[in-house]
């Protein structure tokens, strides 16, 4: 079933999620409602609380990249009661980003190139592991929406008062896109 979007203003996008235990109701019904959602908006991410669940969970599907980033053909992964235990500040990159709850939003995102996360993949298996390149970077934005951060928090003072009427214009239901969204009513 395809789901909407919760769009920037919405309380769930800037609440810390919650982990799950790990009999959670229909879990595999969850997470393939998440993919479809995913596929319908085009995204490359989404986690729960983008659907108005503040719990630890997200979908990434790098496959869609693939033709570019052959080494992502073929993923797709759900990352449960996920959290990032440690960023590597030794190296960063800026890379632009944009997110289906700010759209038409996309700005330049500086973040570390390595960290290390702790998740449960979609069977339930424990993974501990340092994480490097652009899958970080996906990682680090949908993991961000579990601690109540969306992107734009990330940005410098400056580009905040610079994107200042964007995110306002969001807010008040003054954008564009092709998907399903729910947002707070001014």
């Amino acid at each position: 079933m395809i789901l909407p979007i919760y769009i920037l203003g919405m309380p769930v996008l800037r609440k810390v999620a919650q982990d799950i235990p790990t009999d959670y109701p229909e879990l595999d019904t969850l997470l393939a409602d998440m993919y479809e959602t995913l596929d319908k908006s085009e995204g490359i991410g989404l986690a729960a609380p983008q659907i108005g669940k503040d719990i630890r969970v997200v979908v990434i599907d790098l496959d869609v990249l693939s033709e570019d980033l052959p080494e992502y053909k073929g993923f797709r992964h759900a990352f449960i009661n996920a959290h990032i235990v440690e960023y590597d500040d030794s190296e960063k990159d800026t890379m632009e980003e944009g997110c289906l709850s700010l759209p038409g939003l996309h700005e330049s995102v500086t973040r570390p190139k390595r960290i290390h996360v702790q998740y449960l993949d979609e069977n339930l298996q424990p993974h501990d592991e340092w994480v490097e390149g652009y899958l970080a970077r996906v990682m680090q934005h949908e993991f961000d929406h579990l601690e109540g951060v969306v992107f734009a928090d990330r940005l410098s003072a400056l580009r905040k008062q610079l994107v200042k009427a964007k995110l306002k214009a969001i807010m008040q239901g003054r954008f564009r896109c092709s998907y399903k969204f729910k947002m707070r009513r001014p």
